[in-house]
């Protein structure tokens, strides 16, 4: 079984991690918050003290982080570690920029994968994950469909541009839900039978994400793959939407909880960004 270094526990990464020790695989995993790595430990994977001692010894390294500047800072204390042979699978979501400049940076004979995936945290536990892989994947296609069937998109940065793509839809449903249902808010009708007559139309696995309970993905992040996703090309919808989450983003109680949250506030407060609300007199 192939040794694998896995970086990023939060959210996502714990549950992936869990299912590479489940399928048997050593296991050496690391955290910026060590205390996240505590169950994964007790269940048979070793502790790194940080990303270099991570990878080391490993034949396959996996990160899951943030976005791309926490992808640049780990690839500045492991690149001079990984020695030819060593496949990195990138699998957060940080766009095919981060990812082809990461992808000149790589040791002769280190390949870089990128195999973001589609799925939220229900998605995770349950090794059922959409995996999006890009590059010479073919090596590490046994390890990443331990996480959920795997779809080859191309030449390397192609996983990470489908997922842009991916990502910009659901989020741009979940804000146009928000809308409608701020829309039926003001025109006084009953909230379940709104909500039922979307659900039953196009908009039907649009609203049940936006309603979603038992799943994580923050506004934080929300606002990040949308400004990657506006940042590549012009997207007046989305621009719109980029607002509606970079207010959801600054109102504390809201930034790191699931975007179905940042619905509610959608449908009581006006699409303007952080940035605008200051702005305003």
């Amino acid at each position: 079984m192939k040794k694998i270094a896995f970086l990023g526990l939060g959210h996502m990464g714990a549950p992936m991690a869990r299912q590479l020790l489940a399928a048997g695989h050593p296991l050496t995993v690391w955290n910026r918050t060590a205390a996240k790595a505590g169950p994964l430990a007790a269940q048979g994977a070793r502790v790194a003290a940080d990303p270099a001692d991570a990878v080391r010894d490993a034949d396959v390294v996996i990160t899951m982080l943030a976005g791309p500047q926490a992808v640049r800072a780990v690839a500045d204390a492991i690149l001079p570690l990984l020695r030819p042979g060593v496949h990195w699978a990138e699998m957060s979501t940080v766009g095919p920029d981060a990812v082809r400049e990461l992808g000149a940076r790589m040791p002769a004979g280190v390949t870089l994968v990128d195999a973001p995936v589609m799925g939220s945290t229900d998605k995770a536990e349950a090794g059922a994950l959409g995996v999006l892989a890009g590059g010479d994947a073919d090596a590490v296609v046994p390890v990443l469909s331990r996480f959920g069937p795997v779809t080859r998109t191309g030449a390397l940065g192609s996983g990470a541009a489908l997922k842009l793509v991916v990502n910009t839809a659901v989020i741009g449903g979940v804000a146009l839900v928000a809308e409608a249902m701020r829309l039926a808010d003001a025109l006084g009708l009953d909230e379940s039978t709104a909500r039922d007559a979307l659900a039953r139309g196009p908009l039907g696995g649009a609203v049940a994400r936006a309603f979603a309970t038992d799943v994580h993905f923050g506004s934080d992040l929300a606002v990040k793959d949308v400004a990657l996703a506006t940042g590549t090309t012009e997207l007046p919808a989305m621009e719109a939407v980029l607002a509606h989450f970079e207010a959801a983003a600054a109102d504390p109680a809201v930034v790191h909880e699931d975007i179905a949250h940042a619905v509610t506030r959608i449908r009581r407060h006006p699409g303007k960004s952080h940035e605008q609300e200051r702005r305003s007199p």
